[in-house]
């Protein structure tokens, strides 16, 4: 089976440990966990890999977050993946810091990267974990911290819940995303 792992955020240096790139940062982990390196491909980022007789691509944008719809479109085409083998990974303002939440379709819920993934891909019926950056800010801050650096106290809780993550997206291409719901958003 294949599948089609993405981690939302920004290119560029200046976004490299922001809140809005969590899903870069978890996508990293992953790839460095399993030993491979992201290529410079069309649309983004790409890195192939197995988990166990799960073929996996994983994505990181290159498009920037508002237009990730656009890779996300060409990579499921290109790879010949089936929608319910789409899993994306985004930050979330409404979760606390380190909340994990799986959902198996839904609304943006004003995640611009998901409005446009959803615009592209014309569902909204696709698998995402969404990981919570809190939403310690003043009102009309939110783009100041999103795009901000995680301090020294939120990496180490930030850092914890990548490897947790990453268990999580295993477990969706092994055992489902019902399976892998039930396991992980109890916890």
């Amino acid at each position: 089976m294949k599948y089609l792992i993405v981690g939302l955020g920004n290119i560029g240096d200046e976004y490299a440990n922001t809140r809005h790139n969590i899903g870069f940062m978890t996508l990293d982990a992953f790839a460095k966990a399993s030993n491979v390196a992201f290529e410079d491909k069309r649309y983004g980022f790409v890195a192939h890999c197995r988990v166990k007789n799960a073929e996996l691509t994983l994505l990181k944008p290159s498009t920037y977050m508002n237009l990730s719809g656009n890779a996300v479109r060409y990579w499921v085409q290109k790879e010949n993946i089936p929608i319910e083998n789409i899993l994306i990974i985004v930050d979330d303002l409404s979760l606390p810091l380190g909340k994990i939440r799986m959902r198996g379709n839904g609304s943006a819920g004003g995640h611009n990267g998901l409005k446009n993934i959803e615009s592209c891909l014309l569902t909204q019926q696709y698998a995402r974990i969404k990981f919570g950056i809190g939403n310690d800010f003043p009102h009309g801050a939110q783009v100041n911290f999103v795009l901000s650096e995680f301090s020294e106290e939120d990496r180490t809780v930030v850092s914890e819940k990548i490897d947790y993550v990453i268990e999580m997206i295993k477990s969706f291409c092994l055992q489902g995303l019902d399976r892998t719901m039930n396991l992980y958003n109890r916890k």
